[in-house]
């Protein structure tokens, strides 16, 4: 079966199978980041980066650091520091080719999080680093993003996922190592899962900051 053959094609067809959201759901979105939009981000230490490149084919990656990295500049717009990866610079690239970016912050122990879109820009101008601060080494680059949507997202989804409940969490022998799923998609016979975890241990400790 091809699932795509018999996918929905029209706004009209989805309207067909929900009810309409409510005023409350619309009128969410207060569009700036007043106090407590800030208040959020400045508690929290993860940020989830939604983007998608010339094409359209989209990618979402997760940015951490500590509680605020992501600096609010003014009520219009925050900037998110560069920290070391992996260099493929795949969210800056779709960044400059496209505009655009969908923020989720979330917050250790809370069901709620806030959502950020708006159009967005790579900046590697003295002043707008400095304002945006570091996560370990000074960034090279910072996203600067301006705030056209926000709003508070239901915490439904963490609650139905149980996501800060430890005695719902999987062990960890039944869940591959970061090691074991890298030897399963590098496709190298020549190299063994003892050095892929040597080489992974060896980049968190030299090459986290």
């Amino acid at each position: 079966m091809d699932p795509f053959a018999t996918a929905l094609s029209s706004a009209d067809q989805l309207a067909e199978l929900y009810e309409p959201a409510t005023e409350r759901a619309w009128g969410k979105d207060i569009g700036m980041l007043d106090e407590a939009a800030a208040r959020l981000i400045a508690a929290s230490p993860l940020v989830v980066v939604a983007s998608q490149d010339a094409e359209g084919r989209a990618d979402a990656t997760p940015r951490g650091g500590p509680p605020g990295f992501v600096a609010v500049l003014d009520e219009h717009h925050l900037a998110i520091p560069d920290a070391t990866g992996n260099r493929r610079l795949d969210t800056l690239t779709n960044v400059i080719a496209t505009g655009h970016v969908g923020l989720l912050f979330l917050i250790p122990g809370r069901d709620q999080t806030l959502r950020v879109n708006g159009r967005a820009c790579v900046s590697a101008a003295p002043e707008v680093l400095e304002a945006a601060g570091a996560v370990g080494k000074p960034p090279r680059t910072v996203i600067v993003v301006r705030a056209d949507e926000v709003y508070a997202h239901c915490p439904k989804a963490f609650i139905r996922s149980h996501l800060w409940d430890p005695a719902t969490w999987p062990s960890p022998d039944d869940v591959p190592t970061a090691a074991e799923i890298m030897l399963a998609h590098l496709r190298d016979p020549t190299r063994t899962l003892v050095e892929e975890q040597e080489f992974l241990d060896e980049a968190l400790r030299t090459r986290l900051a």
